[in-house]
């Protein structure tokens, strides 16, 4: 990807999630479910739920924290802080309350919607303000409230989701981190997993109506998602592998949106990856959307899985549809 005139290096990362959890006995009290359907079908153990109160800015700041302390930067030095959720607390954007609260005077700040494919999108977003010399300090934080958005009568989606942040500071450097990426879309398959809003006409003059209403809880066809993804998140990462000049053997670490162990398993075995270099949390957080791939990421680069220097292959895929993948080295 080196047609860039500045290089990327992803310097910090951070985390955040609600305190609250919701095991899979505890939700079988409100669905008809259990913890052996939940595990065998998805790998899903525990999820953490935001409180009422609590934000997505909130959750976004507290990661974004430890990312700029781990960057060794401060909140004035920012130039950009992208926002990828899809869960904003307000239609207009919440990337300018999130630089307000973090100090960042001096970043501009915008959001940036791709579902569960959104931290790859900013990252690879983030790399071209870099790349062309416009900005040298960004932070990518992603994260989502899901709780909000989901059925909880609903047991093949309530199962799946929970909430968090992530976040990772993205700098200019001398040699280029982000060694390749592929980025898709697919319109065609968007009924397949929807967060959509639904409206009634109100006729506000004769002639004159309007549309009134919300979005509607989370709707999936789980199956089409699944072949979906076990098909097109290995391409992506093979052609994201083949514009970096890396080999698949060379991967020190596979990362990929935490949805499902199934589809986890399925990609890892077509890429011919074995199960130790496999990252995944699936387990304690469930499906966060856009964080998912930032808080896998953060967990292990501070329990000393992941170093400086090793190379990660990361994809992100869910609504839209969308997909895509970045191949970057961790640190400096």
């Amino acid at each position: 990807m080196n047609q860039l005139s500045v290089g990327v290096a992803i310097t910090g990362s951070g985390s955040a999630t609600p305190k609250v959890t919701l095991d899979n006995e505890g939700l079988s009290k409100i669905v008809e479910t259990s913890d052996e359907w939940i595990t065998s079908r998805t790998g899903i153990k525990t999820r953490c739920l935001a409180s009422p109160t609590e934000s997505v800015p909130d959750m976004g700041a507290a990661a974004a924290r430890e990312a700029i302390a781990m960057a060794r930067i401060t909140p004035a030095e920012l130039d950009l802080i992208i926002l990828a959720t899809s869960t904003a607390d307000d239609l207009f954007g919440s990337a300018s309350l999130l630089q307000a609260q973090l100090g960042a005077s001096k970043a501009v700040a915008f959001d940036l919607t791709a579902a569960c494919s959104g931290f790859i999108f900013g990252l690879v977003t983030g790399a071209q303000f870099i790349g062309t010399g416009t900005y040298r300090n960004i932070l990518l934080v992603s994260a989502d409230i899901l709780s909000r958005w989901v059925d909880w009568s609903d047991r093949s989606t309530c199962v799946l989701f929970g909430d968090g942040a992530g976040a990772v500071v993205m700098q200019a450097h001398g040699e280029d981190r982000l060694l390749g990426f592929e980025l898709k879309s697919d319109g065609s398959q968007n009924e397949c997993l929807q967060l959509a809003y639904q409206s009634e006409p109100k006729e506000l003059i004769s002639g004159v109506a309007v549309a009134r209403g919300t979005y509607q809880p989370i709707t999936m066809n789980g199956k089409e998602v699944y072949r979906f993804a076990v098909q097109r998140v290995p391409e992506v990462l093979s052609k994201a592998l083949f514009r970096a000049n890396i080999p698949t053997d060379e991967v020190d670490w596979l990362l990929l949106h935490q949805a499902n162990q199934r589809i986890l398993d399925a990609v890892a075995q077509r890429l011919q990856i074995p199960d130790h270099k496999v990252l995944g949390n699936l387990a304690n957080y469930g499906n966060t959307s856009a964080a998912s791939i930032p808080i896998a990421l953060d967990e292990a680069v501070r329990s000393g899985r992941i170093k400086s220097g090793d190379v990660i292959a990361a994809s992100g895929f869910g609504a839209g549809l969308t997909w895509g993948a970045a191949v970057f080295q961790w640190g400096r």
